[in-house]
């Protein structure tokens, strides 16, 4: 759900920044943490979810793989600063690196620069660069955010491919039934009207659909329009797209994966910020965005107990936060001091068995989908072809 929040922050005066947040609460504690001061929060125009994303949305990834490539190719911050605005074409991008280089030659840090456009460098991004100025190993923090969202995006695209052959299907399937339904059964209603009484029910059913489409065919096809429009509407609401998930969260199976998967970004997230350098409490208030909000008050709590001195195994064990397996690695990790490397590997133990669960899923669904359509317009011929059979027998 996005929010557009006006706030106020020096140097910069008055600004208006857009954020992705749960509701009102979080858009400001997320503002607040960015180093804002609110003034005004409201929802973004409801119509967003249908946009697709904007052509000069920054290309962060890019951005960071190219940096990384001149830094380490010699280049001064500064020189590779503006290399990459020369090079870029897309106005708003250029803009946004020329701003940049104007705060570098005032003398501010990258940090500082980067805040000053949330929209484009979120605050987990900040972060990183922070902390690799306080140890002087910018090329490592690029790298590291790098093979983060690298590793971030894995799932989700795994995920996203997965889906493709199914949908698909879906809508082949779709596509054949409806235009059986509103042409050949038309023509076949015809051939029947002399029948009438002496057909199946089900048949006479689909002769009275025929007959409705000759009758009424453009008031069909607008309702039909409308449905479509409608549940499209509806199934790009944040609030569908809430409810829905808690609806799945319900389900045994597909809410346990769903918490595996919470817990990996959030695994994965701490352990880029807890190699940068940043104090566990720090990481975790900033990472606690990335969760469902039915696991950030538990996050909350094992926060607060890790304030208070409790490790952090046994603080996210008590407050479920934990799996078996990430909880045998964290108290190696503790032991070990290596508390960021062992987080890595938490999060990639469990995409790897996320990303076999979307497999053996695919590999279930595709042949039951393919069942379905085949019986749904199996029998839609069968009941088109029906009276013929019975025709065919009376005249015997």
């Amino acid at each position: 759900m996005h929010y557009q929040v006006k706030a106020l922050r020096a140097p910069s005066g008055i600004v208006a920044i857009t954020l992705d947040a749960q509701d009102e609460a979080d858009a400001v504690r997320q503002a607040k943490t960015q180093g804002y001061t609110v003034l005004a929060v409201r929802r973004a125009r409801a119509w967003r979810g249908l946009r697709f994303k904007k052509a000069g949305a920054f290309p962060l990834v890019l951005f960071s793989q190219e940096l990384l490539a001149l830094l380490k190719a010699g280049l001064t911050l500064v020189e590779s600063m503006q290399a990459l605005a020369e090079k870029e074409h897309v106005a708003s991008v250029k803009r946004t690196l020329e701003q940049i280089i104007a705060l570098l030659y005032e003398g501010q840090s990258l940090s500082f620069a980067l805040r000053q456009f949330p929209a484009s460098f979120p605050a987990l991004y900040v972060a990183t660069v922070r902390a690799s100025e306080k140890t002087g190993d910018m090329p490592e923090a690029m790298s590291r955010y790098i093979g983060y969202q690298t590793q971030m995006d894995f799932v989700r695209k795994k995920i996203i491919s997965a889906s493709i052959y199914p949908t698909l299907l879906l809508l082949a399937g779709g596509l054949v039934a409806l235009f059986l339904m509103a042409y050949v059964i038309p023509k076949f209603s015809r051939i029947y009207e002399d029948v009438g009484g002496n057909l199946p029910w089900l048949s006479r059913l689909l002769l009275q659909w025929g007959q409705l489409l000759e009758a009424h065919g453009a008031q069909v096809f607008l309702a039909f329009v409308l449905v479509v429009a409608g549940l499209v509407y509806t199934a790009t609401r944040p609030a569908t797209r809430q409810w829905l998930v808690r609806e799945l969260w319900r389900i045994p199976a597909v809410g346990q994966r769903m918490h595996i998967y919470q817990l990996a970004r959030f695994y994965r997230t701490l352990g880029m910020l807890l190699r940068g350098g940043t104090p566990v409490v720090t990481a975790l208030d900033m990472v606690s965005g990335l969760l469902m909000t039915a696991l950030r008050d538990p996050l909350q709590r094992a926060t607060h107990a890790i304030r208070e001195g409790r490790s952090i195994s046994e603080s996210m064990e008590g407050h479920g936060l934990t799996t078996p397996v990430a909880l045998r690695m964290l108290r190696v990790g503790e032991r070990t001091g290596q508390m960021g490397e062992m987080m890595d590997r938490i999060a990639g133990f469990h995409d790897e068995e996320m990303a076999r669960w979307v497999d053996w899923i695919t590999k279930l669904i595709e042949p039951l989908l393919m069942v379905v359509i085949g019986l749904v317009i199996g029998v839609i011929v069968v009941l088109m072809y029906f009276p013929i059979f019975e025709l065919a027998g009376s005249i015997q």
